[in-house]
């Protein structure tokens, strides 16, 4: 059994017309997609091709129109399995404000596993393990404001590998950051793949898009 697979993925939008009326608008038609475990695919193609629609299907975060998304045989439009999805597939978004959610550090990456019901003293180990894997771990106590940009995408990451996830699903995570704080993220990104965690990046940078083992591009919908 393949860990992802996309059959026949449809998705649609309710777009207001000139006249004011609402009629829907595919985002996805029939993407066929299988992803194994330890995978690195990044996602390419131009601004309104699909990709952030791909990648939040792969959790859950958007359900499809027709077709269906299985991760390990479970299909996402399953609500009462969203929360085992969601706990071996982990997201990490393109502004990093939008994820952080406690006004200090180390709470912050906590808040994944206390969601999953994650016993507290694991929960302890598991926040200073991924702050640590980030290279974050001395800025534990700090408030995530007075971080820099790509430190607080660095936080945001700390906290998708906190839930022990088996697949990140990167959302464009570099694209609000400077050179070096690009950089940073993709040695993260590498370093959990040579771990054995399944990556999907999606990406407009690409010399990024490059260090995946496969590369898909979305045009129109379309895979």
């Amino acid at each position: 059994m393949a860990f992802i697979e996309i059959k026949n993925l449809t998705v649609e939008y309710n777009v207001t017309d000139e006249k004011g009326e609402i009629h829907a608008e595919e985002a996805l038609s029939d993407v066929n997609l299988v992803i194994e475990k330890g995978d690195f695919i990044s996602v390419v193609g131009r601004n309104g091709s699909g990709k952030s629609t791909l990648a939040k299907t792969i959790n859950g975060i958007l359900t499809p129109a027709s077709g269906e998304v299985l991760v390990e045989g479970m299909s996402t439009k399953d609500f009462s399995k969203i929360y085992e999805i969601r706990s071996k597939v982990a997201m990490v978004f393109q502004n990093p404000d939008n994820q952080i959610v406690s006004t200090i550090v180390e709470d912050d990456v906590a808040f994944g596993p206390e969601n999953l019901g994650v016993p507290s003293k694991e929960i302890r180990k598991r926040v200073d393990d991924a702050l640590k894997s980030v290279d974050m771990y001395e800025f534990r106590t700090n408030g995530p404001h007075h971080l820099s940009g790509g430190q607080k995408q660095r936080i945001a990451i700390a906290g998708a590998i906190a839930m022990m996830p088996e697949c990140i699903v990167f959302d464009e995570p570099t694209a609000m950051l400077d050179p070096k704080g690009r950089a940073k993220v993709m040695d993260i990104i590498k370093t959990l793949n040579a771990k054995g965690m399944t990556i999907i990046l999606i990406s407009h940078f690409m010399e990024e898009a490059a260090e995946a083992d496969k590369i898909l591009v979305m045009e129109k919908g379309k895979l």
